[in-house]
């Protein structure tokens, strides 16, 4: 199996996701815009690419006494099946006497147990971590189809520097079941967990899935299959649907898809196609769903700037309606993959945050802010990457801690051994 970078340059042939990989083997608008930097940008965390992993290609989960957890694709474990590079890990960062302390809590080995982990973790009802490895599980073929596990902390209390949670697959990936997870795991109120895979299902387009608990262990059903390289995570409404992003679905530039539960199956429909014109295409980060239950997402190419676009959809007469917010600025021709990759977050007044992986002032990506007002929506740049010691390439998320502090990562830049870095975590203050 090709790794998730070869994957996905095979789809844009870009230079850019050439790029990244390497790195990573190597070491381990429509609206008026305003630039400012009021905001403090500072670096918490660089990876070193041992056991504290390299090049995070998500972003960050927050507990509620505000500690970070997040995964890093390399780093950790070498030799073996992990080779030189390392097969990833899971980490927690803790504030303590005014510093950030990072704790490896599973490095994985590349067998059975997965390896690469590329999507945020996730934190149940009780206490565990929850997640998936883009690779490993000991099926399809030598480097395995992905899992999806969950760590659980010692039970006794540990005492010595470094204390590995303990590791549960939950499932092993086959191919027909889908191949290459990725996306947040997310929850029901049952208790059941729900996914995606990039690839894999029935027509190798990718598969929606089901993880059920059941007489102590996990069923899986496959709901849908062959959906085009769905990427993002998904979101349950309160409607108990479904919606994600489909990386290739529709018209070939991506859709929004949504699945009705209807009985023992599932109704999946297209809520919008994109067409690579205004709109964008090829969205590969997850929604998020406001109190009115308007749906809003990214795209990571086209728009009108060809960096990708911040959209809304809004239900409207049994359709949905889509509102392009914004026009991110990329290369000529639009498709390499330069605009948000990670799902946006949606503060107490409306306004969305962000991260874009390859645009910005230096080209490696920025922090934005889109601030609702009554003639649209004004872009804030928050920081522009520079892929030094500050970091570049975001893939992340972003999450606010109770003083509204943002948290995230960039997959390279800092001040880690690795080939331009192995990464960092940062924070940005208001």
């Amino acid at each position: 199996m090709v790794s998730p970078w070869q994957y996905w340059n095979r789809i844009f042939a870009t230079s850019l996701r050439t790029t990244a990989a390497g790195l990573a083997l190597a070491g381990l608008c429509l609206v008026m815009s305003v630039a400012t930097h009021a905001q403090t940008y500072s670096v918490i965390h660089n990876f070193a690419g041992g056991q504290d992993g390299a090049t995070p290609m998500a972003g960050l989960t927050i507990d509620r006494a505000g500690n970070l957890y997040g995964t890093a694709a390399y780093g950790g474990n070498v030799g073996g099946a992990c080779g030189a590079i390392g097969c990833g890990t899971v980490f927690r960062l803790a504030n303590r006497n005014s510093g950030w302390v990072l704790s490896p809590l599973y490095s994985f080995a590349g067998g059975t147990d997965g390896a690469n982990p590329e999507a945020n973790v996730n934190i149940g009802s009780d206490g565990a971590v929850y997640g998936s490895t883009y690779l490993g599980g000991g099926s399809c073929d030598s480097d395995g189809c992905g899992t999806v596990f969950t760590l659980r902390p010692p039970a006794s209390a540990c005492k010595a520097a470094l204390c590995p949670w303990t590791e549960t697959v939950i499932h092993n990936f086959t191919g027909p079941d889908g191949i290459g997870p990725a996306g947040t795991v997310i929850f029901d109120q049952a208790g059941n967990l729900f996914g995606a895979t990039t690839s894999g299902g029935f027509r190798d387009g990718g598969a929606i899935y089901e993880l059920q608990p059941m007489g102590g262990g996990w069923t899986v059903k496959v709901l849908y299959s062959s959906y085009g390289y769905p990427r993002g995570g998904l979101i349950l409404d309160s409607s108990g649907n479904l919606d994600g992003p489909a990386f290739s679905a529709g018209n070939g530039y991506g859709s929004v898809y949504q699945m009705v539960p209807s009985g023992s199956t599932w109704i999946t429909s297209d809520l919008y196609d994109f067409t690579f014109g205004s709109d964008g295409g090829y969205p590969w980060a997850g929604l998020i769903l406001d109190q009115s239950g308007n749906l809003y997402g990214s795209t990571s190419a086209g728009g009108s700037g060809n960096g990708g676009t911040v959209f809304q959809l809004t239900p409207s007469g049994g359709k949905w309606v889509l509102n392009t917010l914004y026009s991110f600025t990329g290369p000529g021709n639009g498709r390499i993959v330069v605009g948000p990759v990670g799902s946006l977050v949606m503060d107490d007044v409306g306004a969305l945050y962000g991260t874009t992986l390859a645009d910005g002032a230096h080209g490696h990506g920025s922090v934005f802010k889109l601030t609702p007002g009554g003639s649209g929506w004004t872009y804030t740049s928050l920081h522009d990457f520079t892929g030094g010691s500050d970091g570049g390439n975001p893939y992340s998320n972003l999450v606010f801690d109770a003083s509204r502090n943002l948290y995230g990562t960039a997959s390279v830049g800092g001040t880690g051994p690795c080939t331009n870095g192995c990464g960092v975590i940062f924070e940005i203050a208001p």
